[in-house]
């Protein structure tokens, strides 16, 4: 797979240089702070034409950076769970949310919150591709994600193991986000824009959710609704600091 653009090679290189196979920079192109970070690493570069960079992305916007990486490697489920049942991350399931855009998306803003990991059907979820790295702009050194064969059956068993799962539903029953008890251990259940979370799923939440609109009544972008969700997870809600959080 291929990186493009300055932060996410950038980050690439200072959170796992070992992934990265080859790196292209442009010539005659102010990149020292990327020059720095790959020597620091060890990594040699080539310094290529800009229209040797354009070949290898074509249509992308390089900024005079591109690495050649490894395929994603994915966390093993089991890891995340143990994070979650310790109250350090709080898991976020996707349920039928296809776009690369907005998974790409969302895991660069879960990056940015921190204290959150991401969990993707095995079967009917993209793999992270290039799409999905691009638009996280480096977000995936920083969240761990795994994959699952069933995603209903998978929140069914670590219901059992006492961890409360949230779910983003538009239902009378819902509780306004702002006013709902989010206490951890806790995961969260992401539906796609068009048909939502799946009914099998809405039957195993322990909350639904809803996020208030005060303006017209249309319906927030799957990658939106996660970034409101997940920041009212955080708020004023005693998550650990972030430092406590990568030991």
């Amino acid at each position: 797979m291929k990186l493009c653009g300055k932060n996410p090679v950038r980050e690439r290189i200072k959170s796992n240089p070992g992934s990265i196979k080859k790196l292209y920079l442009q010539k005659k192109t102010d990149l020292s702070k990327i020059v720095i970070l790959a020597k620091e690493a060890g990594l040699e570069f080539e310094s290529v034409e800009r229209s040797r960079l354009e070949s290898l992305c074509p249509g992308e916007h390089t900024q005079g950076v591109v690495a050649e990486v490894s395929e994603f490697i994915y966390t093993p489920f089991t890891e995340l769970v143990d994070k979650c049942l310790n109250k350090k991350e709080i898991l976020v399931f996707l349920d039928g949310i296809t776009d690369p855009q907005n998974i790409g998306s969302i895991i660069r803003t879960l990056a940015c919150m921190g204290g959150f990991s991401l969990v993707l059907a095995e079967h009917g979820a993209p793999e992270i591709n290039e799409t999905i790295l691009r638009v996280a702009n480096g977000g995936e050194n920083h969240v761990k994600i795994s994959t699952v064969t069933n995603i209903a059956t998978t929140i069914s068993r670590i219901k059992e193991r006492n961890i409360r799962i949230a779910g983003g539903v538009i239902d009378p029953d819902s509780v306004d986000v702002l006013s709902a008890d989010l206490s951890r251990p806790l995961a969260i259940v992401i539906g796609s824009e068009g048909k939502g979370i799946r009914p099998g799923i809405q039957k195993i939440l322990d909350i639904k959710v809803k996020l208030p609109m005060r303006g017209v009544d249309l319906s927030y972008n799957a990658a939106i609704a996660a970034a409101i969700f997940c920041y009212e997870m955080i708020r004023d809600r005693g998550l650990p600091e972030i430092n406590e959080i990568k030991e």
